[in-house]
């Protein structure tokens, strides 16, 4: 740091950086939001409810329920309440669910809007908004054209894409992100842990697409099957690296023993999904009660991995800069050292 009466050309350069990242951090710490607890809960209870939203959409693709009502918007030409029997019950429980989700998120997307000083979560507020009404209408077309596999698997990747954006939404409102002063420490590892995080996220979608074109009966399960070996190393690497380098830092440490701990839980859920509904269940007439239940399962704790690994992706961004210095000091001293 500058001491009294030094120029500031008496600083290396790498030194008036980080000093400019520091003061810089604290003049925006200085015009964040203030802490609101109820926006907060708020938020906390829109992510809650589309992680039931996700179950929801779950279990009428696994029990095969997606044209137990054959129009849309309307329930058999009627918005009243159809006959909640068979597969009706799903899938009308999956739309009333979803309307009430589109409700909530107008909520927090206006509630954020006038709320929130951080420019930069009003428009999240607005992505969220423009999301959920984008798989409403993904959700629309799935019955109106018969489950297209692409359309239904659209459907359920951009699912998980609000889910994420509602987690994030949660988390940005929270008393620890908006109070705390970041822990910072560099990272000059290659590749960098966010880089690591990023390929997490870019290999948990792969793998999320090619599970829901399995769903939907678009391709084979190998491709699912393979892509999860792919997976378990990317993630596994992530959480290491995040573990033995930087598990001083909380935020960075809590996120990567979760994403450990729901890797091992996915794979086993996988392996069960895979006897019960391809081992077992091939020759099935209907989808049976543990078919039902482990693939479910599966697709919740999925879920719950992709916005693990997304949280992680933002704390590393925010506490751990990747370090250019000492790459370009090196870069600089070898033509000196010739």
């Amino acid at each position: 740091m500058l001491k009294r009466g030094q120029p500031p050309s008496a600083v290396p350069p790498s030194k008036a950086r980080q000093v400019v990242r520091l003061t810089g951090s604290k003049h925006l710490k200085s015009l964040a939001t203030p802490y609101n607890r109820a926006h907060h809960r708020f938020a906390v209870f829109v992510a809650c409810a589309t992680f039931v939203l996700i179950i929801a959409g779950a279990l009428v693709t696994s029990n095969d329920a997606g044209l137990s009502i054959p129009d849309w918007p309307t329930s058999f030409g009627s918005f009243s309440v159809p006959p909640l029997r068979g597969g009706i019950k799903f899938e009308w429980s999956h739309r009333a669910i979803a309307g009430s989700i589109v409700l909530l998120t107008i909520s927090i997307a206006a509630w954020t809007w006038f709320a929130d000083r951080r420019r930069w979560m009003k428009w999240l507020g607005i992505a969220a908004l423009a999301t959920v009404i984008t798989q409403a209408i993904l959700g629309g077309l799935t019955v109106l054209l018969f489950q297209p596999p692409w359309v239904s698997s659209a459907h359920a990747a951009v699912a998980q894409t609000f889910f994420c954006i509602a987690v994030a939404i949660a988390m940005f409102t929270g008393r620890r992100w908006v109070e705390e002063v970041p822990q910072i420490e560099f990272d000059n590892r290659r590749p960098s842990l966010i880089t690591l995080t990023w390929l997490s996220i870019f290999v948990l979608y792969v793998q999320l697409i090619l599970g829901a074109m399995f769903r939907h009966h678009g391709m084979s399960w190998w491709p699912h099957v393979a892509n999860a070996a792919i997976v378990t190393f990317v993630l596994t690497w992530t959480a290491i690296r995040a573990l033995s380098r930087f598990s001083k830092i909380e935020a960075v440490r809590r996120p990567a023993i979760i994403l450990a701990l729901l890797l091992v839980v996915q794979l086993c859920l996988g392996f069960a999904a895979f006897l019960t509904r391809i081992a077992w269940g091939r020759d099935a007439v209907q989808p049976e009660f543990p078919m039902v239940i482990s693939t479910v399962s599966h697709v919740a704790v999925g879920a719950l991995l992709l916005a693990t690994a997304v949280i992680l992706a933002i704390h590393v961004w925010r506490h751990i800069p990747v370090s250019f210095e000492e790459h370009a000091t090196s870069r600089s001293r070898k033509p000196a050292a010739a």
